[in-house]
């Protein structure tokens, strides 16, 4: 490791986090499920595949425009299976709370889980709590860890190894607005037009979009880091060029603005209700009509296309006739964000 200690920078879902899993977690954990490091671990049990995965949030404030980190917390884990292409079945939370927290906010989140849990169909079924002292946590941590059943025929999705050139590049919405919203909200900033996070539950959307396509080769939430860090990991692993066209990547101005006034680029900031699909050529705007009949996809557009140029690299052309590369994050735009 090249520093001493661990420093804010791990946990942005950039370079350093990367060198933080490859260098420490998976060279010790070392296994052929691990490796893969997809966001949900595909498990083969008595010849049916499971997605499980597990998170943790420690997001503050602890209560924002558009959500909390209760619904957060359900939203991210259901999200996580979903994008493997699996059907969420399962869930469990861990609580660390601390001392002093107020017990009409810790209902207030309790319920907004369990709103959460019923709206996007799956059942909270275990976890555990532990208390600590005032001062050795912020108010409340939160682990969730789920479970969903995969289709056979779906396996490849986490993995993207059918992904060929002249795929195209979708994503469901305005990317951007949980950061900025997060922002807002931990800085007290009063804005004329108010960003609100996209936290949502994406498992509905996404199954609309899978039953009108076995054609999805890809899936991916964009959350720590953002658009520009999935997008960066999925060049680099696969080899592949990405190319991008900056007047299609929806953003919305609040967001733009915010960002601008802040120095920070919307590429980067994170969402908590945006999936990234690499869908075959021919079905991708039957995919992007499916999309925009759900709410949670009404400003979906196809943004971008694999490239057999630039391998392990991703090419903006930005709205003044120019290209720019889009690297993964190096620091730490805004940390505890999820």
């Amino acid at each position: 490791m090249k520093n001493d200690a661990i420093l804010l920078n791990h946990g942005s879902g950039g370079k350093m986090t990367h060198e933080l899993i490859g260098d420490l977690f998976v060279r010790y954990f070392d296994n052929e499920i691990l490796q893969s490091q997809t966001d949900s671990a595909i498990l083969n049990i008595d010849s049916r595949l499971l997605a499980y995965t597990t998170d943790s949030y420690v997001v503050s404030p602890i209560f924002f425009p558009g959500g909390n980190i209760g619904k957060l917390a359900v939203c991210g884990t259901v999200n996580d299976i979903s994008v493997s292409g699996a059907t969420p079945l399962y869930l469990s939370c861990g609580f660390i709370l601390e001392e002093g927290l107020l017990f009409s906010e810790l209902e207030t989140l309790v319920k907004s889980m369990a709103e959460e849990a019923k709206k996007a169909n799956v059942k909270i079924v275990t976890g555990d709590t532990k208390v600590v002292d005032k001062g050795k946590c912020d108010k409340i941590f939160i682990n969730t860890s789920g479970i969903g059943m995969l289709d056979e025929k779906r396996k490849m999705i986490s993995f993207g190894n059918k992904i060929k050139t002249g795929d195209k590049i979708i994503v469901n919405g305005t990317i951007g607005d949980h950061g900025t919203a997060i922002l807002c909200a931990r800085n007290s900033i009063e804005y004329t037009n108010s960003v609100h996070s996209d936290c949502a539950s994406l498992n509905k959307m996404i199954a609309k979009a899978l039953s009108v396509s076995d054609k999805i080769k890809f899936m991916r939430d964009a959350t720590r880091g953002g658009l520009a860090t999935v997008l960066c990991e999925l060049a680099e692993k696969h080899n592949l060029g990405v190319e991008l066209t900056e007047e299609l990547i929806p953003v919305q101005e609040s967001v733009r603005g915010l960002c601008e006034v802040f120095g920070f680029d919307p590429m980067y900031m994170a969402n908590e209700g945006k999936v990234v699909m690499i869908v075959a050529d021919e079905d991708a705007e039957k995919i992007i009509a499916e999309l925009r009949k759900d709410e949670y996809g009404k400003n979906a557009a196809i943004i971008g296309e694999i490239t057999n140029k630039n391998n392990k690299m991703v090419v903006m052309n930005t709205g003044i006739g120019g290209r720019r590369i889009i690297d993964m994050l190096a620091g730490e735009q805004l940390p505890r964000i999820c």
